[in-house]
């Protein structure tokens, strides 16, 4: 029989990972993970929730719903700016002045319930599988590359595409309710419960709600990359940086957070900014009127490759702050659950 090539052995190592397999398949070769991720199927629940930690789940829950919640007012007028071009085409500021003449102040927190509850579940599933799967990822690459290589960085990379994609699938129906709810008046004084159910009705069942998944996952899987990879590799730089200056890092682990999350805001606002572009098009009328590279040809169209980043400005710091808040929380909800602080290990 032929054995299982690399790349069929990632991703069923990555799988066997998340029913608690990890530990028996960290260092066995292609033949043997095939063998061990059998021997998993039979597991059970009972070994997954053995062999996950759900402080990182709970803290990612946390930290998601927190700093997406508030920061609701910023993202409106982002939404707004980017869906309606033509009215909202002044800059942010008069952007939020226009919408609070029109549609006044409540306008400014339409879709909080969605965002709240979507991003919570999506911030639970995205740093839990991430943390879960960076020591699974890194034990399979050692094994296929020289013993002199670190694979940190790329073990990194490959656990926060596989999380992005996951987070994705769970955020859809969420994002789909919220861009109607701010982006279409007729949505404009619904909630979560009433969104979800007019919208399945109004687009033609369940599957509705997924339209936009290729579009979710060009925006998430780029920005989850660029926020996780980069908190984890800039705290690690800096913790390395005051070890090396024999500095205490417990008196300065907050300003390493602060700053390693300023980071990494910057750096997903400017992967994720295109394919942010693209999903909120996608959701602006109908979502299965056009497909992915449909959306991607009319943004093309009105501008090139510039108009990809229209609403940049706006994103920046809306970006900034949910990120630099969101990556804090999660390191203070993570050490008040025993967790070590981020890059601190």
């Amino acid at each position: 029989m032929k054995r299982p090539s690399s790349s069929a052995t990632i991703l069923l190592l990555s799988a066997a990972s998340l029913f608690g397999a990890a530990p028996q398949v960290a260092h066995a070769d292609a033949g043997a993970a095939a063998a061990a991720a059998t021997k998993v199927a039979g597991g059970g629940i009972s070994a997954t929730l053995k062999n996950m930690d759900y402080r990182y789940f709970v803290a990612g829950g946390v930290c998601a719903a927190t700093s997406h919640g508030i920061t609701t007012p910023v993202d409106v007028v982002k939404t707004r700016m980017q869906a309606n071009p033509e009215v909202y085409n002044k800059g942010m500021s008069h952007a939020l002045v226009d919408i609070l003449k029109t549609d006044g102040p409540s306008a400014l927190l339409g879709g909080l319930g969605p965002t709240v509850v979507g991003y919570g579940i999506e911030g639970a599933m995205k740093f839990g599988v991430y943390e879960v799967l960076k020591p699974v990822f890194k034990s399979l690459l050692a094994g296929l590359v020289s013993a002199k290589r670190d694979t940190t960085a790329a073990a990194f990379i490959a656990a926060s595409v596989v999380a992005g994609a996951v987070a994705s699938v769970l955020l859809c129906p969420m994002e789909s309710a919220r861009i109607r709810i701010v982006t279409d008046e007729n949505y404009s004084d619904d909630g979560l419960l009433t969104a979800l159910p007019k919208l399945i009705r109004d687009d033609g069942g369940v599957a509705a709600l997924f339209g936009g998944l290729w579009a979710m996952l060009s925006k998430q899987v780029p920005y989850t990359m660029a926020k996780q990879v980069s908190f984890d590799v800039v705290a690690g730089m800096l913790y390395a940086a005051l070890s090396s200056k024999s500095a205490s890092s417990d008196d300065l682990k907050w300003i390493v957070s602060v700053l390693s999350a300023f980071v990494a805001s910057l750096f997903a606002c400017v992967f994720s900014q295109p394919g942010d572009m693209i999903l909120t098009e996608t959701y602006k009328g109908d979502v299965g009127s056009k497909s992915f590279f449909g959306v991607v040809g009319d943004i093309y169209g009105r501008g090139g490759p510039a108009e990809f980043f229209r609403g940049t400005g706006a994103r920046i710091v809306h970006v900034g702050l949910i990120i630099t808040s969101q990556l804090v929380i999660y390191d203070i909800v993570k050490q008040l659950l025993g967790l070590p602080a981020t890059g601190s290990h």
